[in-house]
């Protein structure tokens, strides 16, 4: 790393959100460029820059700074020019000479520890007084808290916000109690927080660690896993590795935290789980609501409904089976339905019949993600909107307008791909349905379940204390969709047909990763354009990886994809953040809920919110401003600043987690092998019933054969079944 002594010019550009800063500096006679996170400066300070010196390809060379240090002026001429430079409210050119020529090389000091003396300048009055010596001494301890915590590895953009949280007590906050910052600043996760206190010489035993990482054991649990709680006894063990103790060291803090109830405990399956108190009460609170939907919706149309079912299969050419008519039946009489598929089974056109029995108009269609709801529009012929988007979000996580006490207008909702519902979103949807209106949930149980914390679906299915059918015969094979029944075969343990003449299923043999990568490259770039004569591969074509890391994972494709696709262009413009490179034509992803972000539709609607899963391209770049545009699938637009692009990710190949909920004409998936924990066969069958038109495998047949006879599932700690089955209510 390389080191910079500088003179601070002018500021070309400063993001007051994030710091991001764009300087002219002097270095002896030359004039130069520092770019990074830093702290607001002023024209005529010294600062010394590390970092390293970057060829930018529009700007030329510039100095990039990972972390900078601000000289405090020490001659009459620096402090006067730092004083007058409007960093400091309240002080205009004549005044910073009249307290310069007052105090002299003092000044600063004066400010500090004495700033009442200001009053013996001509024309401060002790308001001004006062005015002058907070903004000062604001800026000090930004400055001064900045070097702190960059001294404990604290990266500048994290520095930055530390400071706006604690402003002048940062220091104090930080060296009583360093995990503070996990609570108190976003961002700030316990890893961090652990680094800066081990730093700074907190003891591995201490209360404030233990307890700390007792909790982010559950966090992570939920976040990583999915688990909505941990048996005791796995929470010590992943608590004492994580923390580098013994176990037993962590009883007691574990037995403090459930007294002073930061964490909850509940015997599920004859195991003590505990809990965070959050995923324990909203795991409560939807087996409460589910009773009250079932018990409170009225029965209708119990002798009507098979005239209407068979006046609908008349009028479309079709007939239902025994156990769909059942489900359809159980809609229209019911309160509360789970319907259940695979693909091929008819689970839309059930949906289009109940729309035909129930009154369209006072019923609400939604799916958790912006394509899986553009694709129940479609087959529905009625608007569909995302889950978030009904409940109107309000601009705070976790925050929507439609609530108890402001309910949905209507006496139905049908709600599509309920395996992508986590825990926290179905909560707030079942607080905002009306009383006394009909649920109907429809997905496919043995997909992937929610990225998110718990197992909606899945409990509410293995509970058997609600209503369901389960569809599992197939009506689309006039179709000849080979998808359709090789994603069935798959989930019933058997081999996928490969290569059968004119089917939409191929399999393409690589000996190994890098040549089914290559190969993957190719068949987007020129094969599959012309195989399916489009223009447009970007949104034709989707490749799904079963893992992140690898020649054939998540990461990698995307930049081989990427420079194939959409390559580095004048007229392009890009912007670099960390590892990733963005580009106008990017296709993209944005992976965390954002409640503030705004955006504008296509009739020039302005809200907020964009969430995790949302899918886009970038529409244009401005790297003189660090910024760029992503137009989403659902014709949104949104503006991200420099800082946001951690919440964005390349999409031109996605997890197949990441693509739940969604359809694309084509899909090609490598097959390579890895981890057996995640090669699974639910993963390889939601992999294949993402595909519409064509899916293409690339690989090797002994990872096909391992993925298929690999029916592991990954338990998830849940408790939503068991809360379930008792009394309803018992929200302890």
């Amino acid at each position: 790393m390389e080191e910079l002594r500088a003179t601070i010019g002018e500021t070309l550009f400063r993001n007051e959100e994030n710091g991001y800063t764009v300087l002219q500096v002097h270095a002896g006679r030359t004039e130069t460029t520092v770019v990074g996170i830093m702290p607001e400066t002023a024209p005529g300070e010294q600062a010394v820059f590390a970092g390293e010196w970057v060829q930018h390809p529009q700007y030329g060379k510039q100095f990039k700074a990972s972390s900078c240090e601000i000289l405090l002026p020490s001659t009459l001429l620096g402090i006067e020019r730092y004083l007058s430079s409007g960093l400091i409210r309240g002080v205009g050119p004549a005044t910073a000479r009249l307290i310069v020529q007052e105090f002299g090389l003092k000044t600063l000091d004066v400010l500090i520890e004495q700033p009442h003396r200001l009053t013996e300048v001509a024309g401060i009055g002790p308001k001004r007084a006062q005015q002058i010596a907070q903004s000062y001494q604001e800026q000090y301890a930004t400055r001064q808290t900045m070097v702190f915590l960059q001294t404990y590895g604290v990266s500048p953009g994290l520095a930055v916000k530390i400071s706006k949280v604690y402003g002048n007590r940062a220091r104090d906050v930080i060296q009583e109690n360093p995990y503070r910052l996990v609570e108190d600043v976003e961002g700030v996760g316990f890893l961090t927080a652990d680094r800066i206190a081990l730093s700074m010489g907190v003891a591995a035993d201490s209360e404030n660690r233990l307890s700390a990482g007792l909790i982010y054991a559950l966090q992570e649990a939920a976040a990583g896993s999915g688990h909505t709680y941990l048996p005791r006894e796995e929470l010590l063990q992943q608590a004492g590795r994580l923390l580098r103790v013994q176990p037993q060291l962590l009883e007691m803090h574990l037995t403090a935290l459930l007294l002073s109830r930061k964490l909850r405990c509940y015997m599920i399956d004859d195991v003590e789980g505990v809990f965070l108190p959050q995923l324990w009460q909203a795991e409560s609170e939807i087996a409460r609501r589910l009773h009250e939907v079932q018990n409170a919706a009225q029965t209708m149309m119990r002798a009507a409904v098979e005239p209407q079912i068979r006046a609908f299969e008349r009028a479309n050419g079709i007939s239902f089976s025994l156990t769909q008519r059942q489900a359809i039946a159980m809609a229209a009489q019911r309160g509360l339905l789970v319907i259940t598929g695979g693909p091929g089974t008819g689970k839309t056109t059930i949906i289009n019949c109940i729309l035909s029995l129930l009154d369209s108009e006072s019923v609400l269609l939604a799916a958790p993600t912006g394509r899986a709801a553009k694709r129940m529009s479609e087959a529905t012929g009625k608007e569909a909107c995302t889950l978030h988007r009904l409940l109107e979000y309000g601009g705070e996580e976790g925050s929507f307008t439609r609530d108890e006490e402001n309910p949905l207008d209507c006496t139905c909702v049908i709600v599509d791909e309920m395996s992508m519902v986590d825990v926290y979103l179905m909560r707030a949807f079942l607080r905002a349905l009306p009383h006394g209106a009909r649920l109907i949930l429809v997905g496919d149980a043995d997909q992937l379940p929610s990225v998110g914390a718990g197992n909606v679906l899945g409990d509410i299915l293995r509970s058997a204390a609600v209503p369901s059918v389960r569809l599992s015969e197939i009506f689309r094979q006039s179709e000849s969709s080979l998808i359709v029944r090789n994603a069935h075969a798959i989930n019933h343990g058997e081999m996928p047909v490969l290569n059968q003449k004119a089917s939409n299923f191929f399999f393409e043999r690589m000996p190994g990763a890098e040549a089914a990568a290559r190969d993957i490259v190719e068949l987007c770039r020129t094969r599959l354009p012309k195989y399916l004569g489009t223009g447009d591969p970007l949104h034709a074509i989707q490749v799904l990886a079963p893992t992140r890391k690898g020649a054939c994972g998540v990461v990698a494709l995307n930049h081989l994809l990427q420079e194939a696709l959409n390559p580095p262009a004048h007229d392009r413009g890009e912007i670099a953040y960390g590892d990733k490179v963005f580009r106008r034509g990017d296709k993209v992803m944005h992976i965390k809920n954002n409640y503030q972000l705004e955006w504008v539709d296509g009739s020039g609607k302005e809200s907020k919110g964009v969430f995790n899963g949302d899918m886009g391209m970038v529409l244009s770049v401005d790297e003189q401003e660090k910024t760029l545009t992503v137009l989403f699938d659902d014709d949104r637009t949104a503006l991200y600043e420099y800082a946001m692009l951690e919440e964005l990710e390349l999409a031109y190949c996605l997890s197949v987690h990441k693509s739940q909920g969604s359809e694309f004409p084509c899909v090609v998936m490598p097959v390579v092998g890895g981890p057996p924990m995640l090669l699974t066969r639910n993963l390889f069958y939601t992999a294949l019933t993402r595909a519409k038109e064509l899916v293409v495998l690339v690989g090797r047949e002994d990872a096909i054969v391992s993925m298929v006879n690999n029916n592991h599932i990954a338990r998830r700690y849940t408790a939503l079944c068991q809360r379930l089955t008792e009394v309803p209510g018992a929200d302890a």
